[in-house]
């Protein structure tokens, strides 16, 4: 319903009920939303209004007023989204998403292999050019538009729209094993409550002939075929990969994960099914303990001996390795999924912060966070990893072989059984890895939950709770492969080819479509609006050029050189590259028959069809005290 008003009604002629406006169209809905749509003149204050006119992001002007027509009634608000009860709420969920387990054993580990403290080099300069101005990108429109990763394309760029179902599967597929490596963490948790721990002898039923516990008070020597009893607990005991051929034949389902991955996904249920407003409480912990947990172990690696041994490993400098073209890719591809954007959780989480909250701010400090508990994390790895090869007597680069979960399941669970009150070291050090787990697939589920609800609000709008309760259920049975006895080599198949490639084309398209099709002249306009200063010309160029051509510079490079996979004695075949790519193509699919499905849809011409296709469809609303304003 519209009413035209004209300058002839002054507002004191008001009759209680009417709306008052000069020289525009006040548009009404049944919400009591209020919407000012220009017709060509610009909105004038009337004398009562105390509001000033504000800039919206199209360059029209609006008036914020809290005192209505006939000083009676007080202008209704549109009904308010769901927000962060305080700030730092917010900013624990982002770190904690972000500060997840691969800063524990990915980080160190591409560091020594890639120049020790010359890696830091590249890291830094990718981290400036590339990784912080996709992360400040992403905390920015969702807090500007409000809305989750599908339906944010209808303010942006409708044809994009494809890219948030690709979200949503890529999280499905994260989901589907990143949990079972916390259900690793939970069985050693489950075991670390004994007085000897049971990776400690050569004793037990899954002991083979070539344990050897270098750490007992017999002289024993280490030989080529020895095994540590870490090693055989870990590979036979918890995964019991002897039990399974390969990807071929994974064997049967392992009862005691299955249970351990119930325990933690009815967690993950009960602390998201609410909304942000239980998330954001779990956050306190979740997010916290770790970092409380890492400098209790920083100083208890600094006391052990040969500890120094691990630093000076883990920070001298290979300045030749900076002439090498893996090092610049590892660096950029480690910044990228250490930040991780792409994914839709920025867009999610941002979307309950206040309109005129400072995500400028947010995103320097969270990102700053993440960098340093990377390379403070490489210490506490480092210097256990120096007391190992001095217990050994051998090189540390003999010790620190081992990779990604091997890591910390193999390597530095040894360590710590072998230090005084191991039983206490282990208890927190399993916690902690739970923790940095939990809070990371809070965030992941959270993106998908945020993008179907705000895109089917109809139907889900009022069910959340049913929702997540069904998508939990879905992320458990997608799971089931990785708890088989086999379940360790699907858990590598995903990490490196199901995630990895779609991710970076993602994002990539999203930088393209921001900077190209919605208009980097119109981003930076929608970010002055809620930060009251424009991006300067740092931020632009690094969103119209240097970032897309960092993230493609990534992208191609992992394309034309596929890693090797090879766990454990399994190499995979090669079959199991095209399907981890046939996998990974499965979620960006949706990009490409969503365009050619809006192509079609879209009256007109072709080119009145691709017109229609990339300008925004729907109007973002605008907050303005007592009003919200739509930009359209």
């Amino acid at each position: 319903e519209t009413e035209p008003l004209t300058s002839k009604k002054d507002v004191s002629d008001c009759s209680k009920g009417e709306d008052c406006k000069e020289n525009g169209l006040l548009v009404r809905n049944p919400k009591s939303a209020l919407r000012l749509v220009e017709d060509g003149n610009k909105v004038h204050p009337s004398q009562g209004d105390k509001g000033e006119a504000a800039q919206i992001s199209n360059g029209y002007s609006g008036v914020q007023s809290s005192v209505p027509c006939n000083g009676e009634q007080q202008l209704m608000e549109l009904e308010d989204r769901e927000t962060w009860s305080k700030k730092i709420d917010f900013l624990l969920s982002v770190i904690g998403y972000a500060v997840d387990l691969g800063n524990v054993w990915r980080f160190p580990y591409i560091c020594y292999q890639n120049g020790g403290g010359a890696f830091l080099i590249p890291y830094t300069i990718m981290a400036i050019f590339g990784g912080i101005p996709l992360f400040y990108m992403e905390l920015a429109l969702g807090q500007y538009h409000r809305n989750g990763c599908i339906s944010i394309w209808k303010k942006i760029c409708p044809i994009f729209k494809g890219i948030g179902f690709a979200i949503c599967i890529i999280d499905l597929y994260v989901a589907s094993y990143y949990n079972t490596i916390m259900a690793w963490a939970f069985y050693y948790l489950i075991s670390s409550f004994t007085a000897e721990l049971p990776w400690t002898s050569c004793t037990n039923p899954w002991n083979t002939g070539n344990c050897t516990n270098y750490f007992s008070k017999d002289n024993v020597s280490w030989s080529l075929h020895s095994i540590s009893p870490a090693e055989e607990f870990y590979t036979r005991q918890v995964l019991q990969v002897h039990r399974s051929n390969g990807l071929d034949d994974l064997g049967g389902i392992s009862w005691q994960l299955t249970l351990c991955l119930l325990l933690i996904f009815t967690i993950v249920y009960f602390s998201i099914w609410k909304g942000v407003k239980t998330s954001g409480k779990v956050v306190w912990v979740t997010a916290t303990f770790p970092y409380i947990i890492l400098f209790i172990l920083l100083v208890r690696g600094a006391t052990l001996p040969g500890a120094w041994r691990g630093v000076l490993y883990y920070l001298k400098p290979d300045w030749q390795k900076l002439l090498a073209t893996e090092v610049w890719v590892d660096a950029a591809a480690q910044i990228f999924f250490s930040l991780g954007p792409g994914f839709g959780v920025l867009l999610a989480y941002a979307s309950y912060n206040k309109f005129h909250n400072n995500c400028y701010q947010d995103a320097l400090v969270t990102s700053t966070v993440n960098c340093l508990t990377s390379f403070v994390s490489g210490f506490v790895i480092f210097t256990v990893l120096g007391y190992m090869a001095e217990m050994r007597n051998e090189d540390v680069s003999e010790v620190a072989k081992d990779t990604g979960p091997s890591l910390l399941f193999i390597t530095y669970a040894e360590a710590i059984a072998n230090m005084p009150a191991s039983t206490f070291f282990a208890i927190i050090f399993f916690l902690m890895l739970l923790t940095l787990g939990l809070d990371s697939t809070f965030a992941g589920l959270e993106g998908v939950i945020t993008g179907v609800l705000d895109e089917f609000p109809h139907v889900w709008g009022k069910r959340r709770e049913l929702f997540v309760l069904g998508l939990t259920i879905i992320c458990f049975l997608g799971s089931l492969a990785t708890l088989t006895f086999g379940g360790a080599y699907v858990v590598k198949l995903f990490e490196e080819y199901a995630t990895g490639p779609a991710v970076l084309t993602v994002v990539f398209l999203e930088a393209v479509a921001v900077s190209w099709f919605y208009g980097i002249t119109q981003f930076c306009n929608d970010v002055k609006e809620m930060l009251g200063s424009a991006p300067g010309w740092y931020w632009r160029v690094c969103w119209v050029a240097i970032s897309p051509l960092f993230l493609l510079f990534v992208t191609c490079s992992f394309l034309s050189n596929p890693p090797e996979l090879r766990l454990f004695d399994y190499d995979y075949p090669y079959w199991t590259t095209v399907t981890g790519y046939c996998i990974g193509t499965s979620s960006i699919i949706f990009i490409p028959i969503y365009m050619v499905y809006r192509l079609v849809i879209t009256p007109g011409t072709l080119k009145e069809r691709i017109l229609k296709s990339i300008t925004p469809e729907t109007a973002t609303e605008i907050p303005f005290g007592d009003i919200r304003m739509n930009a359209v």
